[in-house]
């Protein structure tokens, strides 16, 4: 520094005050700017060749690249003059690059082992008798993706600074560590999900690690260009952890339901608004631990629910359970599924699922049902079809075993007519390709 700022102050005082004292042939300026560039450089030299500390790596690295060639020779007052005498760089470029490469390994070393020390911290958090800390209303461990992304950021804004070269070798060198951190984070959070089920807090720290998995998502989704590989690796680790999550937390909720759905068909259908309000006021009460997910979490959660609730439904209708010969039986049943249809969108749109692919399902299912004639029967069933291209012919079948009068003729044509219109569509949103028919 000293060096520095003596030189600059010197060549300035030769600009303003000594050149002109010269004649021109005798390039004073260019005499005084290599003899104090020279022995600058020879400094430079001899510092390198010592056995530096990180920092000083850093800082000398910064003069070679950054301060001494931008800063200085860039001076507004030294920078045409300094133009014309062509000086070199402050060290030769074999030994730039080994301290660019001592630099390189020791800021990816240090990066790594503040990663790993960091998830350390973060798992012995888990292990302490403490409930997550809240913000918003959301349970969070925010400071781990705060660090972690700091970390690499910074790692990457240091190195950017000394050059640009410098920079996209750190970035080139620290792209596989976020992946790295993440799956070394998934498999922690998966051995804490399977060893501490009794843990007092477990479902708070479980929505606490699906909150944390927002920002590493925004920051991914911000920061990554859509064709770098490791982008895509990192969003899927990232919803394996949120999907792993979700699947515990639901486990007690779909439990709970299984018995109540059956109910649908041990009562012949009968008494299925009672029935449907069951169903509503047991989700209901496990929908309200989940507001402590942040909003995109609570949502995606909240469909799953939307979805299984109306999987669980069409599950019930497919069991040949009930075989009604009349229309006026099936009208009844048509009308008891629309209104538990209303009912259950009611109840999912209220709490926030923006599934709306859902909500036409069950009334289409109940249409077919209350309809008689058989044009009518195909062109809702293409309709069906054509919204939930998942469906099969085996799922139809089934379901037609409520509709008892039709003939074996009129049974074949409308499933002939589904196997044509589903032939070669690919599933979309998935509903009936998650439905086993026995």
């Amino acid at each position: 520094l000293h060096m520095g700022k003596t030189m600059k102050e010197d060549l300035t005082v030769v600009v303003k005050y000594i050149k002109q004292l010269y004649p021109p042939e005798f390039n004073v300026f260019s005499t005084y700017a290599e003899l104090y560039h020279n022995y600058f450089a020879s400094q430079a030299k001899k510092n390198a060749e010592s056995h530096l500390e990180d920092k000083d790596v850093y800082l000398l690295l910064s003069w070679v690249h950054n301060i001494y060639p931008k800063d200085m020779r860039k001076d507004h007052v030294l920078a045409e003059e300094l133009e014309k005498v062509k000086l070199g760089s402050l060290l030769p470029s074999s030994l730039s690059k080994e301290l660019e490469k001592k630099y390189l390994d020791s800021e990816e070393a240090t990066i790594k082992n503040s990663l790993s020390k960091c998830l350390d911290k973060e798992i012995q958090r888990w292990k302490e008798d403490k409930e997550p800390e809240k913000l918003n209303g959301h349970f969070q461990s925010e400071l781990l993706a705060i660090f972690v992304i700091q970390s690499i950021y910074s790692g990457q804004k240091r190195a950017k600074d000394i050059s640009v070269a410098v920079g996209e070798e750190l970035s080139h060198r620290l792209s596989k560590e976020l992946p790295a951190f993440l799956k070394s984070y998934k498999d922690a959070f998966e051995d804490f999900k399977e060893k501490s089920k009794k843990h007092r807090y477990y479902k708070p720290i479980l929505i606490a690690n699906i909150n944390n998995c927002w920002n590493f998502r925004d920051y991914a989704e911000k920061n990554m260009a859509e064709k770098d590989d490791n982008k895509a690796g990192i969003l899927s680790t990232l919803g394996d952890i949120e999907n792993s999550g979700f699947d515990v937390l639901l486990q007690q909720l779909f439990a709970q339901l299984k018995p109540i759905y059956k109910k649908f068909t041990e009562n012949k259908w009968d008494s299925s608004n009672e029935i449907m309000n069951e169903i509503i006021k047991t989700t209901s009460k496990h929908i309200s631990d989940f507001r402590t997910l942040k909003d995109p979490f609570y949502h995606a959660i909240v469909e799953k629910i939307h979805a299984r609730l109306v999987k669980e439904y069409i599950v019930r209708l497919l069991k040949r359970k009930v075989s009604l010969k009349t229309p006026a039986q099936q009208q009844n049943l048509a009308q008891s599924i629309s209104k538990n249809a209303a009912d259950l969108e009611a109840f999912c749109t209220s709490n926030g699922s923006q599934a709306t692919w859902l909500n036409s399902a069950l009334p289409k299912l109940a249409e077919i049902i209350r309809l008689q004639d058989l044009g009518a029967i195909k062109i809702e069933v293409a309709t069906l079809a054509t919204t939930y291209p998942d469906i099969r012919k085996r799922h139809l079948e089934a379901f037609l075993y409520i509709k008892a009068n039709l003939s074996r003729g009129e049974l074949k044509s409308i499933l002939g007519y589904l196997a044509d219109s589903t032939a070669s569509t690919p599933p979309g949103a998935p509903l009936f390709s998650n439905i086993n028919v026995s």
